[in-house]
């Protein structure tokens, strides 16, 4: 008769760790997909940084750059222009973590 239950507190506790485990997994899953999203958003930034500096789009890079990573949820935290070629670095605060990406555009080399 001690044994009584315990299959129940086995059955439990398998199912507190799925629920641990599964919320885990689903949270470094969202937070991948974040990571994707800034490096798009880096992307985009650096495309409008090197457009205004080669004079297909009025302004100025760095502008151009910090307005694009603002509409794409994010943070520039650097902006260089060197002739045509920009490079951007942007940052994400998500759930205590930052998540930052660069990115580089210009013409092809040669």
């Amino acid at each position: 008769m001690a044994e009584t239950g315990a299959g129940s507190i086995l059955a439990l506790g398998v199912l507190a760790a799925t629920v641990l485990l599964t919320t885990l997994v689903v949270s470094v899953l969202a937070l991948l997909a974040v990571g994707r999203s800034v490096a798009s958003a880096a992307d985009a930034a650096a495309l409008a940084a090197a457009d205004t500096a080669s004079g297909a789009i009025a302004g100025y890079p760095c502008e151009a750059a910090a307005a694009v990573a603002t509409l794409n949820g994010t943070a520039l935290t650097r902006c260089a222009v060197a002739g045509l070629i920009a490079s951007v670095s942007v940052l994400r605060h998500v759930n205590g973590v930052d998540i930052s990406a660069s990115a580089r555009a210009g013409p092809p080399p040669g």
